[in-house]
């Protein structure tokens, strides 16, 4: 990193009460949307002031010789990453997934907006820690409680050169529920499949979907952990037939290793990473895609939490709803109504 101060980047994504506001128009259309369902609109709205009680204490925090920018989920495939930014993502712990394919080098820190629901895997750092992990991030003096986690990504790059990353897994196969049809090369065994896709994860990667794909199929098999350098791969549901294999249904792929899928689709076959379908690869009939370990890593601020701080602090410099720096997104954020 240069000697310059860093632009801070928030990342978050709209609630589930934003989503349903903007769905329905009003908060009070969505209330009566969801009570004729028999449910209520109190949980999300909960779970949407803790957010930005969160989302206050880290805009707070944020000192005042640093630029700041807010981006969200949807807006990170055209968003222009510097350098020395410092990302800090607000949320759950996908978030960190969305955004790391997008980084190269830059500094995270995954705040955990509600850790009564999320696990916190990524987003360790509670709201009231920001403060002083990100001034030392900022100073760089992380100390013997702050450290940087480098985390394995997985890379698939097409036979033009053009490539994709992600965090936890990469996932190639056919855009709608039609089975994916394609030849898979490992090493010098080559298959045909028919399948319902493939998945390369990393280690991080390794604690969601592909664990449970693992755990499915009973694989005793190691998986790798988030700092290794390398992967883990799996066929999901391969169907024998006179033209199919299902040998080739599972493996592990080290730092140098490789693995091709060459498509049998005419149409619709895709390549994305970490669920993010909007921002994928198309894989039309004879493309090849190489899967491998990445050569960027995400680095991922860790700290180690004692009794002192996790007291409260009080969220310094509350703004006002007039004068508050609003979230770069498309349309209003819905206004919080009064409860009763």
């Amino acid at each position: 990193m240069s000697s310059t101060v860093p632009r801070i980047v928030i990342v978050t994504r709209a609630t589930p009460y934003e989503e349903l506001v903007r769905r329905h128009a009003t908060p009070g259309q969505a209330r009566f949307f969801l009570r004729s369902r028999g449910r209520t609109l109190d949980d999300e709205l909960a779970r949407h002031e803790r957010f930005e009680a969160a989302l206050c204490h880290v805009e707070s925090a944020i000192p005042s010789e640093c630029r700041r920018a807010c981006v969200d989920r949807l807006d990170l495939p055209v968003f222009a990453f510097e350098p020395d930014d410092v990302v800090v993502v607000v949320g759950q712990d996908g978030l960190v997934a969305n955004v790391a394919k997008y980084l190269d080098g830059q500094t995270v820190l995954g705040v955990n907006s509600d850790p009564e629901r999320y696990d916190g895997v990524l987003c360790r750092l509670a709201p009231e820690a920001c403060a002083e992990t990100l001034e030392r991030v900022i100073r760089r003096d992380h100390g013997s409680d702050v450290s940087i986690e480098s985390r394995t990504m997985v890379e698939a790059e097409r036979g033009d050169g053009a490539a994709l990353r992600a965090l936890n897994e990469i996932f190639v196969g056919h855009r709608s529920h039609q089975s994916a049809r394609y030849r898979i090369r490992v090493d010098t065994i080559e298959e045909a499949h028919s399948s319902s896709g493939f998945l390369c994860a990393s280690g991080t990667g390794a604690t969601g979907w592909a664990r449970s794909i693992a755990e499915q199929r009973r694989i005793d098999t190691p998986l790798p952990r988030p700092d290794d350098h390398g992967l883990v791969w799996f066929v999901r549901e391969p169907f024998p037939s006179i033209a199919t294999r299902t040998t080739l249904d599972f493996g592990r792929l080290a730092a140098t290793d490789t693995i091709e899928i060459t498509s049998d689709m005419g149409a619709g076959g895709v390549v994305f990473g970490d669920g993010i379908e909007s921002d994928a690869l198309e894989l039309a009939a004879g493309e090849r895609v190489t899967i491998r370990v990445a050569s960027r890593r995400l680095r991922l601020v860790t700290q180690r939490v004692s009794a002192k701080r996790r007291t409260a602090r009080v969220c310094r410099g509350r703004a006002t709803s007039a004068t508050r720096w609003p979230r770069a997104r498309a349309g209003n954020t819905p206004p919080t109504p009064a409860r009763g």
